[in-house]
């Protein structure tokens, strides 16, 4: 599976959100942060890997900017019907390129049209003002509620981010 929106990072390389398999686990689990950003983020993706390995609740995927695995984000569906995005990880080396922006705005979009969907959810340590900066952009907004000492915000459905007709297919 292949989910695109057009988004492109700000080479212009597009940003796809693929489905972590054979040939790409490897390479997802090997991305790392910066180490300022450990304290928001594991040392590894192959963590996030694990979590999703051995739990039914959320699902990963593999960032790709054109042709290169750049990173992890993972999404789950709450019983109210509302989606949550987590365990966004941009490999150091492919940060402050728009990968993450791209592909928060793809799995949103992608999210927000599927079937019963109320909202789209994430959320933020309260002293992750990068990551609060870069959600504010994208059009999430926080709901005032606190979910393991994390800032909870909301992209209503419909609600904005933009970008072209979802395309999903077959890898």
């Amino acid at each position: 599976m292949i989910i695109t929106y057009e988004h492109t990072d700000r080479a212009g390389r597009p940003v796809t959100l693929h489905e972590v398999d054979a040939d790409n686990w490897r390479a997802v689990a090997d991305c790392a942060p910066r180490d300022d950003q450990r304290d928001w983020v594991p040392a590894l993706a192959a963590r996030y890997l694990v979590l999703t390995a051995r739990e039914d609740t959320w699902h990963s995927l593999a960032v790709l900017a054109g042709d290169e695995v750049t990173g992890h984000i993972m999404w789950a569906r709450d019983e109210d019907g509302s989606y949550w995005i987590g365990g966004m990880l941009i490999d150091a080396a492919h940060q402050a390129r728009g990968i993450g922006a791209a592909a928060v705005r793809t799995l949103s979009m992608w999210l927000s049209a599927r079937p019963g969907c109320t909202a789209v959810r994430l959320s933020y340590a309260p002293s992750n003002e990068a990551a609060a900066h870069l959600y504010a952009s994208l059009g999430f907004r926080p709901t005032g509620v606190e979910e393991d000492g994390e800032v909870v915000a909301e992209w209503v459905v419909g609600g904005g981010g933009g970008g072209a007709q979802r395309v999903e297919s077959a890898a």
